[in-house]
């Protein structure tokens, strides 16, 4: 397999499709994000507004953390989440010069992002989930973090996992595995990438580790 963020030793199976290398804290030029409006599509797409308590999980350098915070207002929350340490380091240095007090910077790792249950309303995975060395334990640990009605949005390229893509349908079976349903797929607009987002299942329906069936990539 390719190397990447490789998975801690624990109770869940390691994903059977390669993994991509985390590569940098930014997936393109933040103007061209900025002319398709990526974080508008997400944040509608989930029906973002104020007060409400966000995950940016593989915030990177913060594109989105940044352009959320706005949006749920200064009774809302962003967790902007991630595993690297100097990309973290950047972050938080970045947070309190541009004093976002309404972003909590959160040093998650590989199979946990360390958010405490009933934290979030919702949750965005942007072109990083092909770089998640344990999807299965990060998604089954992520689930108690939404408050009901949770729900996650995964932005993707369609193509392989060790060329910085997911297909679908391998989303959607990895997904279901650990109890997550899909309730909507499109493209963005004026982009190759898909949205698809997913409700996150009740704690009580989580599956045991051990009832979890690796999907084949």
């Amino acid at each position: 397999r390719d190397g990447g963020a490789q998975p801690t030793s624990g109770p869940f199976p390691a994903p059977d499709r390669p993994v991509s290398d985390i590569v940098s804290p930014r997936w393109s030029d933040d103007a061209d994000r900025d002319r398709i409006d990526e974080t508008g599509q997400i944040a509608r797409a989930l029906g973002i507004k104020a007060g409400m308590a966000v995950a940016d999980i593989g915030a990177g350098t913060g594109y989105h953390a940044f352009r959320l915070a706005p949006l749920v207002g200064a009774n809302g929350r962003i967790y902007a989440e991630d595993i690297v340490p100097r990309y973290l380091d950047a972050l938080e240095a970045d947070v309190r010069r541009r004093g976002a007090r309404n972003i909590t910077v959160v040093r998650g790792t590989v199979d946990d992002p360390k958010l405490a249950a009933g934290s979030i309303d919702a949750a965005i995975m942007v072109h990083m989930y092909h770089e998640i060395g344990q999807p299965y334990g990060l998604l089954h640990r992520l689930a108690p973090a939404f408050k009901p009605g949770g729900r996650l949005a995964i932005i993707d390229n369609d193509g392989p996992t060790s060329r910085h893509g997911t297909p679908p349908a391998l989303l959607r079976c990895e997904l279901a595995a650990v109890g997550y349903r899909q309730i909507s797929f499109a493209k963005l607009k004026d982009d190759a990438a898909y949205i698809a987002i997913f409700a996150a299942p009740a704690p009580e329906a989580l599956p045991r580790p051990d009832q979890i069936k690796p999907c084949k990539g």
